[in-house]
């Protein structure tokens, strides 16, 4: 029990400290790509919802 709880505080601790990770700059190479780079979480949502689409599509023939 007590494994199972200092695993979860492993997991919370290692995910606050690496939050600054994900809202970090990018290098001022690759500033043109900031764009693409802030469309990027949202494609699998795209492709999700194309899943749903195409299978109303053909169920319905």
């Amino acid at each position: 029990m007590l494994n199972t709880f200092s695993l979860i505080g492993i997991c919370l601790n290692s995910t606050l400290y690496s939050s600054n990770f994900f809202f970090g700059k990018l290098p001022e190479a690759y500033a043109f790509l900031n764009p693409v780079i802030d469309i990027m979480p949202v494609i699998p949502l795209f492709f999700f919802s194309l899943a749903f689409v195409w299978q109303a599509a053909v169920s319905f023939q």
